[in-house]
């Protein structure tokens, strides 16, 4: 059994949020939970009755009441959740009118800003009644090619309290990878502002926008919001009106929230796109909200007091699961940026004077400031920090312990994973609960999420598929252009029969813990055992030579044999014998000898997606000479390049 490295006090536990929902279900079902796991099986148990509670817990706002609040839930593809209902999701975001801090902004090189949910409000009210005389109405699609900055948080409750649908792509995308996303939805709308700063740098978006606007012809007005310019020249780019004139002049306007029906579409996201024209994944508002309040309040323990924030761009799902958080009458702390400008130590600067009690980021970052030498709880006041959240990839047992060592001993590190395919988690944090090395807290409540080993079967402290065997809210209603729903059924259903398979290699401990072993499709499999990468990351990562690394498979004498690509630290130079002995040691006495890699090859660099996970798949299909059909996914396609006609792969 992993480390215990965290137990929250009893004030702690007693305080919490998910202790006050427990006692509310008792209260309301005459029932005696005593704790997270008797209240886990019950929510699994009773689903409808669970998300029954959580309705009526997190308070939604509803024009009309649900009829019934689960239908064909024996079949999770025919489900219909909160038949009946009717209601608008920005107006869930605006409940709270007042004089508190709603929006932080804090860009790379300009001043903090900051608005008020009253503010906010007025704000959206404006927008929104300038759209709607521009003729966008309820199920029009309006585009962000924006960067994380408050107006593309007013933009997008704009555009859904008309009933329109929003979706983003962040402004460091190629021309091509945003024309294959907005390209396929046809928006009417497109917000962007004129540029954006990176590591000390200011980008122009709007070279970008005019080969947008005349790629697709459906964009008839494009908003654009200064940014890297107080008074940007907009004069060249078609349909173009400035933020500020295009925002109805009135004050004191009264917000109309179209109302709608529960599962109404609010966001298109979109997969990674590594593998082909990435697939519009359509989510519906309510099952949104009900998911993303549950995982605030009661999984972050999030409240009026807290200030939250997560280190996101508009592309990746956390940045609409951090808005949401508006909902919850927090206060939302927005940067746009490199977390490593002007050095590594930027977003603790950020923690200590704005006071965030919630800091959400990636295992990535957590590696790289370990590798840096950073200790922010020494250099910085986080005295408010309750709790880190991290995603992206699995959080090794190494960074756990540097979280504890370096940034705080007494917070909630909540590794958490789910994905864009469900906007929202399958596994996350407990505050009321133990965090153990190496583990996710628990499985979120409602979520019916089992390992499945090579038979069908659910298995304890044992490697397998990660399933959801019962339907939850926020699975996508259905993907854009796919009316038949073939790619739908396709991408999560296809290998069990009716059961969600998400494409993760997990593992449920015996106290109710996920560990997770990374993509079940990068899963490796020499001499037919599988290994899941992330086991060889987690001992490769955690080696001071080592600054990044990545694992494929390659054919090779009718089997799979192993080969790991590493980028060496600053100043360690070549990789030399002793070290590669030196990382299969290590990797053979953590793991097993069929972890060991048979071969190790030095690279420069390795090949990310522009929300930051490394892509297995294409350098898969690069050294096995196969198209890599998507490289505009990438953050950095060129180091593609460094893997292709590599000798050593010749070689046994």
């Amino acid at each position: 059994m992993n480390e215990v490295l965290w137990e929250p006090s009893k004030q702690r536990v007693q305080e919490a949020n998910l202790t006050r929902f427990r006692e509310f279900v008792n209260r309301k079902y005459g029932l005696t939970l005593q704790d997270y796991p008797e209240l886990y099986a019950w929510s699994i148990q009773e689903t409808a009755a669970f998300w029954a509670a959580i309705w009526e817990f997190g308070e939604i706002k509803a024009s009309k009441p649900y009829t019934e609040v689960l239908t064909d839930g024996e079949d999770m593809l025919k489900a219909r959740w909160f038949v009946g209902a009717e209601l608008n999701f920005a107006e869930n975001l605006l409940r709270f009118r007042d004089e508190q801090t709603a929006l932080i902004f804090k860009g790379e090189s300009t001043p903090t800003r900051r608005m008020s949910y009253a503010e906010l409000y007025d704000q959206v009210a404006r927008l929104a009644k300038a759209l709607r005389q521009s003729g966008v109405t309820v199920g029009d699609r309006v585009a962000g090619f924006m960067p994380n900055m408050m107006e593309t948080v007013v933009a997008m409750l704009a555009v859904t309290s008309i009933g329109a649908v929003w979706s983003s792509c962040s402004p460091d995308f190629g021309i091509k990878g945003v024309l294959d996303r907005f390209g396929q939805i046809q928006p009417k709308v497109l917000f962007t502002a004129n540029g954006y700063y990176y590591n000390g740098k200011s980008h122009d978006s709007l070279e970008k926008a005019k080969e947008i606007v005349r790629e697709i012809p459906s964009i008839k007005t494009v908003i654009v919001v200064p940014y890297t310019e107080a008074e940007p020249d907009v004069t060249t780019l078609p349909h173009a009106v400035h933020y500020q004139e295009f925002l109805a002049q009135e004050e004191g306007l009264s917000l109309e929230f179209t109302q709608l029906p529960f599962d109404h579409p609010v966001y298109i996201m979109y997969s990674s796109g590594t593998t082909g024209v990435p697939k519009g994944i359509v989510h519906g508002a309510g099952g949104t909200l009900i998911q993303h309040l549950k995982e605030h309040m009661l999984h972050t323990d999030l409240r009026r007091e807290d200030t939250i924030f997560y280190f996101t761009t508009t592309s990746w799902m956390m940045w609409n699961w951090l808005v949401s958080a508006l909902a919850v009458g927090a206060t939302v702390l927005l940067f746009d940026g490199s977390p490593f400008y002007p050095d590594a130590n930027a977003l603790w600067q950020v923690a200590q004077d704005e006071g965030i009690t919630v800091f959400g980021t990636s295992a990535k970052y957590l590696a790289s400031l370990e590798k840096a030498g950073v200790k922010p709880g020494s250099n910085y006041n986080l005295s408010r920090l309750k709790a880190i959240l991290s995603t992206g990839s699995p959080l090794s047992v190494d960074s756990f312990h540097y979280v504890y060592r370096e940034i705080k001993q007494d917070l909630c590190l909540s590794s958490i994973s789910g994905g864009t395919d469900i906007i929202s988690c399958f596994a996350l944090g407990n505050p009321t609960g133990s965090v153990y090395a190496g583990e996710l807290q628990c499985r979120g409540l409602g979520m019916k999420v089992e390992s499945w080993d090579g038979e069908g079967r659910a298995v304890l402290n044992q490697k397998g598929e990660l399933v959801c065997t019962a339907p939850f809210p926020s699975r996508p209603i259905y993907f854009w252009n796919d009316p038949d729903g073939v790619k739908y059924r396709k991408a999560y259903y296809n290998v069990y029969s009716g059961i969600w398979r998400h494409g993760d290699y997990i593992e449920v401990t015996v106290h109710g813990g996920v560990v997770i072993y990374g993509r079940s499709d990068a899963t490796l499999n020499p001499g037919g055992v599988r290994i899941g990468t992330a086991e060889i990351y987690r001992q490769v990562e955690a080696l001071p030579e080592v600054l990044d690394s990545l694992v494929v498979g390659q054919k090779w004498d009718n089997d799979v044999r192993v080969v790991l690509f590493v980028k060496l630290a600053d100043g360690v130079g070549q990789l030399t014998d002793t070290l590669k002995n030196h990382i299969k040691t290590t990797i053979r006495e953590n793991t097993t000898p069929r972890h060991v890699p048979a071969k190790i090859i030095q690279i420069t660099d390795v090949p990310y997606t522009l929300n930051g996970k490394k892509v297995e798949l294409a350098v898969y299909n690069v050294i096995h000479n196969e198209p890599v059909l998507n490289r505009d996914a990438l953050g950095n396609p060129e180091a593609l390049e460094y893997y292709r006609d590599l000798k050593e792969l010749q070689e046994a």
